[in-house]
């Protein structure tokens, strides 16, 4: 590898950001073989290795869970001085944590023990592969001596076959390395690394439980900073594909804009602003992709999400003649049951190496970065769907004032919420109504957003917050999870007391799974209810820094706040939110109703 990364975009939002602590420019630097210094054998191990590895791609903590396959790489990893530990509860707890960590520095680590670990983790992976992370998912393997013999091991399903975890996670990584030689552990160990990098997925490395603290020929000097190959697109194609779109969108009259998840792994963000400057269309984004798109933009219409859309964004999207979908993901969540109003024909298509003009032409090997940059330079401006949008648009009214005392209603609840935001602090959504209310939120320059769309996971928050307030802590997280999705992950809330996060739990106690209720209600989608502001207390247990208080009305939300915000600045801070059962916002109520039907459909005739 003698290449330098290509140039990485950055964006406002850290959910744009480049990998890890590489350059803002993406460049790294190229390391002359004078400037590479010999190790002593205690330093020369593959585990070490590792460890610098992880740090020179910008990951400073590793979520772990110990086990007895891994006890000796974990001891490996906590010394290397650069790299932090952060032990968690359980593995699918620590999976989480790494996807939230990667979304804020770009890249992500965890480390668990082999199958009962990795099996636990796994769901985890799945759902940072759904949405395009790069974690590095660190397994501690069998000895390098039991591979290949009949013995059958604790931690397996009791056959002798070692390769039930890899084949596993073969389906939701784009890399696998078992390193049970030392004599290609460092290639492995690299390709690995490499490859997560430049797909934008999960990778698994096991690594055999004897072999981490053996010094080796291979690693006896610092490792030559990662340098790979830049995608390029083929200029051919990109001049062919511009032609199309300029010609496909000049004739429009009322063109929109919207963007998509995929703008994240594409790094496009700023390319897709420059874009929006010079055309002057009408900006929408779609959910998955808030915080990628600045809401302050001049001509931001709002969230696009079919019948669930900000007010007045889906009439303007819906009646344009020209769509600009840049990184879009459509799955029957995003298209509300598949009832988008949306005709293909009309669509221009920009994934991260492709262009797809209405129903055809498409263009490949060409990079959204490179197309929006070019396509900037010769569109004609057009704002006559933002001209439209101005026109009709009435400002949202306010939420009728709370009585004193009154039960407290989620439209208040996220009002405050919504006065809270700044360029310092992060919101964390959880599946659930909290997607809907969240995507509400007016987001100002700087404030970081995230959540799990694609895979969906219930409980994937808890886990998330903990990662992401552990990648940025110059932000204070501001994480909204209902009960129910609170009660799969909660033990790492003492993970995040134990190391001095400051996050802001706002844990909105409703008496069940409502986002299941309103899809097909049923008696499962009751959950016990648990004092949960007594359990956070508990997990405290008057070590660390932590503030908990029940609310059951404005005014006492009102106070928490202040003492949040104020007084207890500097700890986590749990606040439990009573609400009624049947406190919904109306897109739930919509969206739950088309999705049921999507689900119900009767199989297609014979």
């Amino acid at each position: 590898m003698d290449t330098e990364i290509g140039s990485l975009d950055s964006c406002t939002s850290p959910a744009c950001n480049d990998v890890g602590a590489l350059p803002k420019n993406g460049a790294v630097s190229t390391v002359h073989s004078s400037a590479v210094q010999p190790l002593d054998s205690s330093e020369s191990t593959l585990g070490r290795h590792l460890a610098r590895r992880l740090v020179q791609v910008g990951v400073k903590d590793v979520f772990s869970v110990a086990g007895d396959f891994n006890l000796t790489l974990l001891d490996d990893l906590l010394a290397e001085p650069e790299l932090n530990l952060v032990g968690c509860c359980n593995e699918l707890n620590a999976g989480y944590a790494a996807d939230g960590y990667a979304r804020a520095r770009g890249v992500g680590a965890c480390a668990v023990t082999f199958t009962v670990g990795g099996l636990s983790v796994l769901n985890a992976i799945a759902g940072a592969y759904s949405e395009n992370l790069p974690v590095i998912c660190i397994v501690g393997g069998p000895n390098s001596n039991d591979y290949g013999t009949n013995r059958i091991l604790h931690h397996t399903i009791g056959l002798p076959d070692f390769t039930q975890e890899l084949r596993c996670f073969q389906t939701v990584t784009c890399y696998q390395a078992v390193v049970n030689n030392l004599d290609d552990a460092h290639e492995l160990i690299d390709a690995a690394i490499s490859t997560a990098l430049k797909e934008s997925k999960p990778v698994y490395i096991s690594v055999s439980c004897n072999l981490s603290s053996i010094p080796h020929p291979t690693f006896k000097r610092e490792p030559v900073p990662f340098s790979i190959s830049p995608r390029t697109s083929n200029q051919v194609g990109l001049e062919a594909a511009v032609e199309a779109a300029v010609k496909f969108l000049n004739k429009a009259v009322k063109p929109v804009m919207v963007g998509g998840p995929n703008l994240r792994v594409a790094k496009a963000c700023n390319a897709f602003v420059e874009l929006a400057d010079a055309c002057g269309y009408a900006l929408a984004a779609m959910p998955s992709a808030k915080g990628l798109v600045p809401e302050n933009h001049p001509h931001f219409i709002g969230i696009y999400w079919g019948a669930v859309s900000t007010a007045f964004c889906a009439e303007i999207v819906e009646s344009a003649d020209a769509h600009l979908f840049v990184g879009p993901i459509f799955n029957d969540y995003s298209s509300v049951g598949y009832s988008l109003l949306l005709k293909k024909e009309k669509a221009i298509t920009v994934q991260p190496d492709r262009v797809t003009i209405g129903n055809g032409p498409a263009f490949g090997c060409v990079l959204m970065k490179d197309f929006l940059t070019a396509l900037a330079k010769r569109l004609k401006p057009n704002t006559t769907a933002y001209e439209n949008y101005h026109r009709i648009y009435v400002p949202e009214g306010h939420p009728p004032k709370s009585e004193p005392k009154e039960p407290l209603r989620v439209n208040i609840l996220f009002q405050h919420i919504q006065n809270m935001l700044s360029r310092q602090t992060a919101v964390i959504a959880e599946t659930g109504d909290s997607w809907f209310n969240c995507l509400k939120l007016k987001l100002p320059s700087g404030c970081g957003y995230e959540f799990q769309m694609q895979y969906g996971s219930i409980g994937w928050s808890v886990g998330a917050t903990l990662g992401y307030a552990q990648a940025v802590p110059e932000k204070r997280v501001l994480a909204c999870i209902g009960d129910g999705s609170f009660q799969v992950t909660a033990q790492d809330v003492s993970t995040m007391i134990r190391y001095g996060q400051k996050t802001i739990i706002f844990l909105i106690n409703n008496g069940g799974y409502t986002i299941e209720v309103e899809i097909h209600d049923g008696p499962y989608n009751v959950i016990k209810n648990w004092n949960y502001t007594a359990l956070v207390d508990a997990m405290h247990n008057n070590e660390g820094n932590c503030w908990t208080t029940k609310v059951n009305c404005e005014e006492e939300l009102v106070k928490a706040i202040d003492t949040a915000t104020h007084d207890k600045k500097d700890c986590l801070c749990f606040i439990e939110v009573i609400v009624h059962k049947d406190d919904t916002s109306k897109e739930l109520l919509e969206w739950g109703s088309r999705v049921s039907a999507a689900n119900s459909r009767h199989p297609n005739p014979q």
